[in-house]
């Protein structure tokens, strides 16, 4: 009898997990893999809201998007709270999403907000030194802050400059382009000289939203290992 509860009780416990919950279970097998469990970081998203991203803020893929990645911010983040960017010609700081507050996020917050610029041209360096300014100013506590950079083609030549002078920052970039544009300066970014370590990585998917959840967090998650344990050995960050 002891056994049937047991398997009843497991056979509720998965009919009532959400999808950030399921989410969550899978981001902690890659921390589990990846031997990141230990680790605890801050956690933002920077979306690209250019002319060229309009369908996919419509039909949904975007917001999936900023689901997948509080599943993330959920598990990894020192508050469980997932930072919010958006930017075109221009840049927003958005308010910050959590488990309690992130459905219809992107409609409610983005779509519906008038204010923030949309669906124009692109320029990374605003929004990324925007970022820079959060975490090594206004937040200046030296806990290693993980970025996911959304971008669906065409980045201006700029942001080698800053992230190069960000490589001294406590901030690692993991770029995502996604589409069937070429990408060839985010190509460059694992063999740009002249930084203390290698802070930024990319990864093309060609239709995220096709991509399952344990392949994205597993790409995700790929290259930050090995910055942690560079910046600790340049005392960029604290050491546990």
């Amino acid at each position: 009898m002891k056994a049937d509860a047991s398997e009843a009780a497991a056979a509720v416990e998965e009919i009532v997990l959400t999808p950030i919950d399921l989410r969550k279970k899978l981001v902690q097998i890659t921390l589990e893999k990846k031997k990141l469990t230990h680790v605890v970081a801050k956690v933002g998203i920077v979306l690209d809201i250019t002319g060229s991203m309009q369908a996919l803020y419509k039909n949904g893929t975007v917001q999936e998007v900023v689901e997948r990645i509080l599943a993330v911010a959920s598990k990894f983040d020192d508050n469980g709270t997932l930072d919010v960017w958006v930017y075109d010609t221009h840049f927003s700081r958005l308010p910050s999403v959590t488990e309690r507050d992130f459905v219809d996020y992107v409609q409610n917050k983005i779509l519906n907000n008038h204010e923030i610029h949309k669906f124009g041209r692109n320029n990374e360096p605003p929004v990324m030194e925007d970022v820079i300014r959060k975490y090594t100013v206004e937040e200046d506590d030296g806990i290693p802050v993980f970025i996911i950079f959304i971008n669906d083609g065409g980045v201006v030549k700029p942001i080698k400059k800053v992230i190069t002078a960000a490589s001294v920052q406590p901030i690692f970039w993991q770029f995502v382009g996604i589409g069937q544009s070429d990408f060839e300066v985010l190509k460059q970014l694992d063999t740009m000289e002249g930084r203390v370590v290698d802070n930024a990585n990319f990864i093309h998917l060609d239709d995220i939203a096709a991509v399952s959840d344990e392949q994205l967090y597993d790409q995700l998650l790929n290259e930050f290992p090995s910055w942690l344990m560079a910046a600790k050995e340049k005392r960029i960050i604290r050491s546990s």
